[in-house]
């Protein structure tokens, strides 16, 4: 496996790759087996594979955790070099000193994290942008856990008629049922316990039968947490709420974001529609 820290010398090999197919999977490191699936989903579909470790200022704010973001690079390369990469990038100097622009996805982005975590969106569109431009890609893969990011990620490529395949690779829980998270390195035993609930919340969103109040009400019991950001059932594609007083008629996501401490968990799960 080779290391790439060089924006120029990646760009010149993803240029001598011209007429094969490259897999790419973007991360901010600290890598588990919700990053290695998609590494091993990416793989069969490519000539070669790259995988990126970038932890992005741009979508961190002044009171979130971007100086105690979780790190280990050496543990990274060895998960990466056994999982079949090619190329593992690094970036150094990413941004150029005189770097303007910023990509902005409208609508799929306003709600949940974008509300909870004002221009998110806007760092991680313009990172992502500059990623697929930079290995030009023929297929990406992001991970279903978070599930607006790939929907933001979806729409930007759709609309800028980016030539690059977006592929989605399911959420991977811990044998507890706790979405895995590089963040979870900073729960505490208890919080991790309390942690728990989201998976049972979303499981009771899931089967319960009844209108999407219902729903709601029946997941909301299971959560502990401090304190819930956001608990709602929404629609799969654009991610508006669904009508509390109506049943589910059409595919959709259940979504959470909850508070242990100073820690955010994300966690999600499919709903089909309720059966006519």
């Amino acid at each position: 496996m080779k290391i790439i820290r060089d924006v120029e010398e990646m760009m010149a090999l993803s240029r001598s790759w011209a007429g094969h197919t490259v897999g790419f999977v973007p991360t901010m490191g600290y890598l588990h087996r919700g990053h290695t699936s998609l590494m091993q989903l990416t793989r069969p579909l490519c000539e070669h594979l790259v995988v990126s470790i970038f932890v992005n200022p741009l979508q961190f704010h002044a009171n979130e955790d971007l100086g105690r973001y979780p790190r280990d690079p050496e543990g990274d390369a060895q998960k990466c070099a056994a999982a079949g990469v090619d190329v593992l990038f690094i970036p150094e100097g990413f941004y150029p000193a005189n770097f303007r622009t910023r990509v902005i996805v409208s609508g799929v982005s306003s709600r949940w994290e974008g509300a909870e975590r004002p221009g998110h969106f806007e760092g991680v569109a313009t990172v992502v942008a500059r990623l697929l431009g930079i290995v030009a890609p023929t297929v990406a893969c992001f991970g279903e856990k978070d599930f607006q990011q790939l929907e933001v990620i979806r729409s930007m490529a759709r609309d800028l008629a980016l030539p690059v395949r977006i592929l989605s690779g399911p959420l991977v829980r811990d044998d507890d049922g706790v979405a895995l998270s590089s963040r979870n390195v900073y729960l505490s035993p208890s919080q991790r316990e309390r942690a728990r609930s989201l998976n049972r919340a979303l499981f009771a969103i899931r089967d319960h039968r009844g209108t999407v109040g219902e729903r709601l009400a029946a997941g909301a019991a299971f959560v502990d947490s401090d304190k819930i950001d956001y608990l709602a059932i929404v629609d799969a594609e654009d991610l508006e709420p669904l009508p509390d007083d109506a049943p589910v008629t059409r595919s959709a996501r259940a979504i959470v974001t909850a508070r242990y401490g100073s820690v955010r968990l994300l966690d999600n799960v499919a709903i089909e529609p309720d059966p006519r």
